[in-house]
């Protein structure tokens, strides 16, 4: 016999995992799956700022990030031109994926949820009181089904967990920029930690942070043309940290591997439909520039819950425009900032005023970043905002 979850919720990173948790210590009975095994890497900036933070500790995890081995981050260093400018960046965290994630679900385990991992799911058939999920062990081969009156889609950019006919169809925006990544070894002292090392270029841009564990983590966000050049993200990067005259690590000159992601600022049609809804990265996604990207996660994570709580009691169709409402509220605003600076990052003429007036009035610069930084937790009733 199926169990019956109150929420079954696809994927692991910081939307799913945060919602687990939270649902989990509501008392709701949670079901997480996740399609690879954990730990594992991400290509991510690895940083939190402080909007990431207050949800954390919203949700009773106020030592999650430090107990893990986060390093305080107090300086964003941006390099264009071989010239350098450097910013204060108020009360931020650089943390790997492989340990937030990871402490993030044992923490939603420890909750009450239940994670299984290397399991992909598809949502089929929907019925008056629940979704059908056709999940698929991809250890063991064995496909099986279960039942859940609310489904969390927290699948990534590319998520194709749902039925074509509800899924509605993603909006690459034009001219968007594909995300690529690696953590190497560098014992330099070019990067040293407690900053987001930042070069910009005419073709992208590439973020350094040291991580817990010594190593420097690479993200980027580039032209696709140029990933399509030579050897791709390897020659992109380079490219990069020599016009801004950030030195290339030795094991990127080596050519160490990196990993990309789909193109990145993109917008999604559906949101919510009957008995589901999408959060995270599946719901919209902008390039992002000093560990926004986790805050939004984790703001859709935290938003979700009362949401499951009434679909648990009763869906409705208000709860799906309800949920689309919130999404544009918590995120969506401070999407637009960040909108707006890859839109400008894009264009080097735009690009060097940009800097030279960050350069000259470093206020205006550290104004910008405290309101990306500005905490402002979801409602615990599920209403939007203002």
């Amino acid at each position: 016999m199926q169990t019956l979850w109150d929420v079954l919720i696809i994927g692991g990173g910081p939307a799913g995992g945060l919602a687990a948790l939270d649902c989990a210590k509501h008392g709701l009975r949670v079901l997480l799956v996740e399609q690879r095994l954990f730990p594992r890497w991400k290509v991510c900036g690895c940083c939190f700022n402080n909007q990431a933070q207050a949800i954390l500790n919203s949700r009773g995890q106020n030592n999650l990030i430090v107990d893990s081995g986060g390093q305080a981050l107090r300086s964003l260093r941006l390099g264009l031109r071989e010239r350098e400018t450097t910013l204060a960046l108020p009360n931020g965290y650089a943390l790997s994926r492989e340990r937030f994630d990871q402490a993030l679900i044992h923490a939603a385990i420890q909750a009450g949820a239940t994670a299984r991992f290397h399991v992909t799911a598809q949502v089929e058939a929907v019925s008056p009181e629940y979704r059908r999920v056709r999940l698929k062990d991809h250890q063991s081969g064995a496909t099986s089904h279960a039942k859940a009156r609310v489904v969390l889609v927290a699948a990534g950019l590319t998520q194709r967990c749902l039925p074509k006919h509800e899924a509605g169809l993603s909006d690459i925006h034009q001219q968007s920029r594909h995300g690529a990544g690696c953590v190497v070894f560098d014992d330099s002292h070019h990067y040293p930690v407690g900053a987001i090392h930042m070069a910009i270029g005419d073709r992208g841009y590439v973020g350094l942070v040291r991580r817990e564990d010594g190593l420097l983590n690479l993200a980027g966000a580039f032209d696709r043309e140029a990933l399509s050049q030579g050897k791709g993200a390897i020659d992109a990067a380079q490219h990069v940290l020599n016009q801004a005259g950030f030195p290339v690590p030795e094991a990127v000159q080596q050519g160490q591997r990196w990993q990309r992601t789909a193109a990145l600022s993109r917008s999604t049609g559906v949101v919510a439909g009957e008995r589901f809804l999408v959060m995270g990265d599946a719901a919209g996604y902008v390039e992002p520039f000093t560990g926004e990207g986790m805050a939004w996660a984790l703001t859709a994570g935290a938003a979700a819950t009362p949401f499951v709580l009434k679909g648990v009691e009763r869906w409705t169709e208000d709860l799906e425009t309800h949920w689309k409402s919130t999404l544009q509220l918590t995120i969506g605003r401070r999407q637009m900032v960040c909108r707006a600076l890859s839109s400008v990052l894009k264009r080097p003429r735009p690009t060097a005023l940009l800097f030279e007036l960050v350069n000259r009035w470093p206020a205006v610069a550290e104004q910008i970043i405290s309101s990306l930084n500005e905490a402002k937790l979801p409602s615990p009733k599920g209403e939007p905002c203002l």
